[in-house]
């Protein structure tokens, strides 16, 4: 019985030498289990679901190991990397957060009382105002 268990551990160890799993480091598997955490946290216990999926799913993938040779950076065309990059470089991902976070705002206390709509243009003048004087000031 010995024989056939080290024979077995043998051809496991063997195949997974040639897999990206040789190359994985303690600091790999530690933000791989954050990331699936993070992603428990979102799905399990629903707490800030819009915000720890992304994180996760950036922690899982920028974390996975790869081959040596084989790596696929933000360089390669085509990786998943060098897409999500290419949001990140022109600007794309601002725009579609505030995007998602408009079509998720509630207007029932607006409709319900039309007087906040001053509040709230007050408060884009006073956004405006701020950024203004911030160019004045040579920020």
């Amino acid at each position: 019985m010995g024989t056939f268990f080290d024979f077995i551990v043998e051809h496991i160890a063997q195949f997974l030498h040639f897999t990206a799993f040789a190359n994985m480091t303690m600091g790999h598997v530690f933000m791989i289990l954050i990331g699936l955490y993070f992603i428990y946290l979102a799905i399990a216990k629903e707490f800030e679901p819009m915000l720890l999926i992304p994180i996760g799913f950036g922690i899982l993938v920028g974390n996975v190991a790869f081959a040596p040779g084989y790596q696929i950076g933000i360089y390669e065309s085509g990786s998943v990397m060098n897409y999500l990059y290419f949001g990140v470089l022109n600007g794309i991902y601002p725009p579609l957060i505030f995007l998602g976070i408009g079509a998720m705002t509630d207007f029932s206390a607006l409709i319900s009382n039309p007087k906040l709509i001053l509040i709230g243009a007050a408060a884009q003048l006073g956004i405006f105002g701020a950024y203004c004087i911030a160019l004045a000031l040579g920020f």
